[in-house]
């Protein structure tokens, strides 16, 4: 039997203790505080997705078909959302998500874990998730204000158009014919 040499398992030992630093114009505190709102958005982020696809997959009802197709779209907009937030996070030398638990221990989004949620029902939450989802957004875009990360800050501006778009369809598609919006 063949031991590997003691020099290979030491390199080996090096590169996994090997911190990851990655170049930036930042400041070690605009680092930490901008990776530290956008890991905690990226958390959020996946937990919508969750949520809107658990209510894609569960959807019911005479507008089935529409809710169905909405919540699909809603749920590839939000999952596109992840990568980018991710990367930007470690392009200013932050680490970010590594796990389920780590999304848990961070996300603000509640989980739904109910047998049966109404339609009506799930749309409503998934609306005021979205809505709560921007109003977090806004509060990580003065963090990069603060920082003075344009960039990210950058980014952050388009995923509040599209999470309002994707509030709006969610109120408008809930509102009843005989409504007047107040």
């Amino acid at each position: 039997m063949k031991k590997k040499p003691v020099t290979d398992q030491a390199s080996l030992l090096r590169k996994q203790r090997a911190p990851l630093v990655t170049p930036t114009d930042l400041d070690a505190r605009a680092t930490r505080d901008v990776a530290g709102a956008m890991n905690a958005i990226l958390a959020d982020v996946f937990a919508l997705y969750l949520k809107t696809k658990n209510f894609h997959w569960h959807m019911s009802g005479p507008h089935f078909r529409d809710y169905h197709l909405m919540l699909d779209e809603q749920g590839d907009q939000l999952f596109a959302m992840t990568d980018p937030i991710a990367e930007r996070v470690r392009k200013l030398g932050g680490t970010t998500l590594r796990s389920i638990g780590h999304i848990a221990r961070l996300q603000r989004v509640d989980d739904n874990d109910a047998e049966y949620v109404e339609p009506a029902d799930m749309l409503a939450e998934l609306r005021e998730d979205n809505l709560a989802l921007a109003a977090r957004l806004r509060e990580a875009h003065e963090v990069c204000d603060k920082r003075r990360d344009i960039a990210t800050a950058s980014l952050i501006e388009n995923w509040i158009d599209e999470t309002e778009r994707r509030t709006w369809f969610l109120f408008e598609t809930a509102r009843r014919s005989d409504s007047t919006g107040h």
